[in-house]
Order: structure tokens, then C-alpha cells, then sequence
């Protein structure tokens, strides 16, 4: 048999091994509204000495929480049984189910709705502390080098169909039997980390063309504290005009350098960004119900109602008025 059967072969067990390991496991709504702040930060508490989490959720065209979201912590996210089209900053990657998909926690990211959208998908979370910290072993670094190297400028996607699949898939399969299923069992929380090492480790070697020294990873991830001082002035100001130059200047950068490395950090332009802001800020007040849909166009800094209401149904897929009518965020 081609090698390339036998992998499809082995990719098609493999994933059928997963949808196993999930089959007594309850897939919640995906509902993250009241868990998103002002600047659309997407909090979730996580234990000090067990910084892991995974969600299982549903996803479908009536009911996800809608819009872009960003977060400290690092994320993996593979459908298990329907397409997901996902959206980092600019970019917009098509999952099939069974890809596992590296996020880009920092950029604003968000799934995006099309008609039939129905898939389970496994969201897995921690902290890059829980990995490696400055105490840790340097060797240790290269576990998160799929989070943050990627010199190609691509999103990273491990394809079911890959030669590193089947095991990542089998990694995250004890994963989760760990996670889910062994809370009692001795030492289930160094196993769970144990397997999340294996699956990290499997992502690693798979995109090793993407490997960087030890102190370009730590210069990537100082990158977003230096922009901190600016995410909490939009976040508290969103209505307000904010010149580059401006912007630059609390970042204490200059202009230019502000612009590449802010593009690196959001995924997008500060203009981009501070719409997105914007845009979050207004379906929290329609949710509130309380101001007129002309009121919080202007209270959340578009010039006019009709402009809104294009930038409004561009982001959430819904205009305003439909957005406050179905109760949806």
C-alpha cells in the first residue's frame, strides 16, 4: 500500500479513536459573552498550579457568541465532525474536521458564520507558564515554538491528512481521557500535562521550519506588554480619535515602529482594531437595551447610524436591529 494511503488510513482511525473519546462527553452552546470585556479580552480563570483548560463546544449558525475575541493564554481548536471557516487579524483559514489549528490568542480572532455551520469542537487553553517560564530548562521553549514563530506568515494548521496527525490526534485523545475522565486517579494532573507535552511536541516537529532562537520567542512574547498602556487607553476611550502618532506615543515608540510591531501583536491595523472595539462596545449596549440604535452609533464613535449598521452586520452577520432582536451575543 502507498504511504500515502496508509497514512490516510491510519488519519481516518485515529479520528474515529477521538470522536470516541468524546462520546459521553456533554459539548456546551458556545456562550462567552459575559466573559468579554469592553476590548472583546476573553477572560477565563485558571488555577495557579493546573494553568489548563479545556472546553468542548457546539457550534452553529444560530447559536455561537459572535465577533472577534483576543487572550493571554494559548489556544488549540480542532472541529471534530463539520467545516469551520476561522478568522486571525487578516486572516481567514478553513478548517476540515479533525485539523487542529495553532491560534493566534493576541490577534482578534473569531469562527465565521455561514449557512449549515454545525460542528463539536475541542478548544484547548493554558498558560505558556505551565510550559515554560524563565526557570525552565531552554530546551523547554521549543514546545511553544508553533505559537509564536511563524516566519512564513501563515496560519498554522496541522491537516488531518498529515503524517504527524495520527499521533497528535492520539496525544490529545489521552489527553482528554485524562483531563475528563481520571479526576480521582492519582497524579491525573501530571498526566494531563504529560500528554499535552506529547501533543505540543508533535506540533513542534511538524513545524519545525518555523524554528527560531530562544530570544526571538522571548522578543515575540514581550511584544504585547509594551502595547498594554494602549489596549487600556482604547478599551477605556473607544469613541475617541486616536491619531498613529498618538498612539505611538503611549506605546512610547516611534510612529513607524509602532505601526509594524502593532500589525504583529493585533493582526491588524490600529484603525482595524480600534473598530473592532468599537463595534464590541456597541452589541454590549444593545444587549443592555436601554439606548436607541442612533444613540449608541454615536456613543461609540461612528459618524453616522447608516455606517454603523454596515460595519455592524459586516462583523456580527446581523444588522443592528436583527442583533437586539434575537437576543444574540
Amino acid at each position: 500500500m502507498p504511504q500515502a494511503d496508509a497514512i490516510g488510513d491510519e488519519a481516518v482511525n485515529v479520528h474515529y479513536e477521538l470522536m470516541d473519546a468524546v462520546e459521553n462527553l456533554r459539548f456546551e452552546p458556545h456562550d462567552i459573552a459575559a466573559q468579554l470585556d469592553a476590548r472583546r479580552h476573553y477572560a477565563m480563570e485558571l488555577h495557579d498550579e493546573f494553568p489548563l483548560s479545556i472546553k468542548l463546544f457546539h457550534y452553529t449558525s444560530r447559536r455561537h457568541t459572535r465577533g472577534a475575541t483576543w487572550h493571554e493564554r494559548l489556544e488549540l481548536f480542532l472541529p471534530l465532525d463539520g467545516q469551520v471557516r476561522f478568522r486571525m487579524g487578516e486572516q481567514e483559514v478553513t478548517l476540515q474536521p479533525g485539523d487542529l489549528l495553532v491560534v493566534d490568542n493576541l490577534k482578534l480572532h473569531h469562527v465565521v458564520d455561514f449557512p449549515g455551520f454545525d460542528t463539536r469542537v475541542i478548544v484547548v487553553s493554558f498558560l505558556p507558564e505551565f510550559v515554560y517560564s524563565l526557570g525552565s530548562p531552554t530546551h523547554d521553549y521549543a514546545f511553544l515554538l508553533p505559537f509564536y514563530s511563524k516566519v512564513e506568515r501563515r496560519p498554522h494548521v496541522l491537516r488531518a491528512h498529515d503524517a504527524t496527525a495520527p499521533a497528535a490526534h492520539g496525544a490529545l485523545r489521552h489527553l482528554l481521557d485524562c483531563y475528563f475522565n481520571s479526576p480521582k486517579r492519582p497524579f491525573h494532573q501530571a498526566g494531563a500535562k504529560a500528554f499535552l507535552l506529547e501533543l505540543l511536541y508533535h506540533l513542534a516537529t511538524h513545524f519545525r521550519g518555523s524554528e527560531v532562537l530562544t530570544w526571538e520567542f522571548l522578543r515575540q512574547r514581550e511584544r504585547s506588554l509594551r502595547l498594554k498602556k494602549l489596549f487600556d487607553h482604547i478599551s477605556a476611550r473607544p469613541a475617541e480619535k486616536l491619531s498613529v502618532d498618538a498612539a505611538a506615543q503611549l506605546a512610547g515608540m516611534s510612529p513607524s515602529k509602532f505601526m509594524k510591531m502593532f500589525k504583529q501583536v493585533a493582526g491588524m491595523t490600529l484603525v482595524a482594531y480600534v473598530n473592532h472595539v468599537r463595534l464590541a462596545n456597541a452589541a454590549r449596549l444593545l444587549r443592555e437595551g436601554s439606548l436607541t440604535i442612533a444613540e449608541i452609533a454615536d456613543q461609540t464613535g461612528f459618524s453616522d447610524q447608516s455606517h454603523f449598521d454596515k460595519r455592524f452586520k459586516r462583523a456580527f452577520g446581523r444588522t443592528p436591529k436583527e442583533f437586539r432582536a434575537d437576543g444574540l451575543g
